[in-house]
């Protein structure tokens, strides 16, 4: 099984006493990463399924330290010997956090959890468990991550250093890494898609996980009552990616009020499928509310659902991988003056098929007004001039 990135990270926070909490999209590779973790613990250990209600029985016994107990029993550990505990898709049983909270306060216990969204486990873990977890995202693959699963670079490569990402590479280099680029575009980051080499099983694997999202996440949101309206929204917002949202546009094209366009926009964001970014302001929070962009958390399935420009997935793409070196925010003034992404607040980034120089220049005068010193054009094509990176590198 080939190693998430985000696996060495975990990796070394594994005999601190906090849990290990795993999010994010379903089908990202959650269990598999719980999984390699849990076969890379020299200790005793003990797996849960909590999509098996079996499974779950022993944490509802209302006597904790007797679970305690079966659990050490299950995992052949001694009365005064760590061990460890998986439990996936723990979102199907909530009460599971007191268990949790009182195993790792009175006997130790290490636990790492997965859980399919942010939505539900902002919920499931209140503040009784706060200062007990450790809380780790898992997006879809980034490129770099697409080309380990594709056998092009080995494991030591996959770290993502901002500086090395914007240094200048030789042609060799460019021409090496982009080779695979508009595959990925076109297919997306889901791990099964990139490990598939026949196109119509990689579209008919997209469809599914299209439709268990709607057949799984969306069950558990009790507030949801027209799955169809969320549906239509999903649509409406798809050739609309990389674009700023109208709120009151978006309810009146639906027919339905401004707070469950609100809703639901806060339900797609917490359940990963989308991404919603702020507008840059030079005030001290560096953001302002209102008037966010829309951007699809992977292109393969924005490529699915919607007849999308090679641009739009192309600024999907770099949304993604930007978003492993911090936070993103993006800068338009009265649609006089824009800019795709701002990275933490100091660094400008222009994406484009082609860069050019009067393209750069415009970047650059529009960043130093609003006091960014670095900006960069993100070409998708290889061309020979400074101040240019690669979505490849990133």
């Amino acid at each position: 099984m080939f190693k998430r990135s985000l696996y060495g990270q975990i990796n070394s926070q594994l005999h601190h006493k906090n849990a290990i909490v795993i999010t994010g999209m379903r089908q990202v590779g959650k269990t598999t990463l719980m999984r390699q973790l849990y076969e890379g613990w020299e200790g005793k250990k003990i797996w849960f399924d909590f999509d098996n209600p079996l499974d779950s029985l022993l944490f509802e016994n209302i006597d904790y330290n007797a679970i305690f107990e079966n659990l050490r029993k299950d995992a052949g550990a001694n009365h005064d010997e760590r061990f460890l505990v998986c439990i996936d898709e723990i979102q199907n049983y909530p009460e599971i956090t007191k268990v949790i909270k009182y195993l790792i306060d009175h006997y130790g216990v290490k636990f790492i959890v997965t859980g399919s969204s942010n939505y539900y486990l902002r919920n499931l873990f209140p503040e009784s468990l706060s200062g007990r977890k450790f809380l780790y995202v898992l997006p879809v693959l980034s490129y770099k991550e697409f080309l380990f699963f594709n056998d092009r670079i080995p494991e030591t490569a996959l770290t993502f250093n901002l500086n090395e990402a914007l240094e200048p590479h030789d042609k060799a280099s460019v021409y090496k890494h982009m080779d695979l680029y508009e595959e990925y575009l076109e297919f997306g980051g889901f791990p099964e898609v990139a490990l598939t080499k026949d196109t119509d099983t990689r579209k008919l694997i997209l469809k599914n996980i299209f439709a268990s999202f709607f057949e799984k996440d969306i069950k558990i949101f009790s507030e949801l009552k027209d799955v169809r309206e969320l549906r239509d929204l999903i649509l409406i917002l798809a050739p609309r990616n990389g674009n700023m949202l109208d709120i009151s546009k978006l309810a009146s094209e639906m027919g339905v009020n401004r707070v469950k366009i609100y809703n639901y926009l806060e339900f797609l964001e917490g359940t990963f499928f989308l991404r919603l970014l702020p507008k840059y302001s030079e005030s001290i929070d560096r953001s302002v509310a209102g008037g966010k962009k829309v951007y699809f958390s992977d292109t393969g399935i924005l490529n699915l659902i919607a007849k999308v420009t090679r641009s739009q997935l192309l600024e999907v793409a770099v949304a993604s991988q930007l978003q492993n070196y911090g936070s993103l925010s993006f800068y338009n003034k009265r649609n006089t003056a824009e800019i795709d992404f701002i990275l933490n607040g100091e660094i400008a980034f222009e994406v484009k098929q082609k860069a050019t120089i009067p393209g750069l220049q415009k970047l650059k005068k529009i960043a130093a007004g609003i006091n960014i010193g670095q900006s960069y054009m993100v070409s998708n094509t290889p061309v020979d001039m400074t101040g240019v990176v690669y979505p490849w590198f990133l």
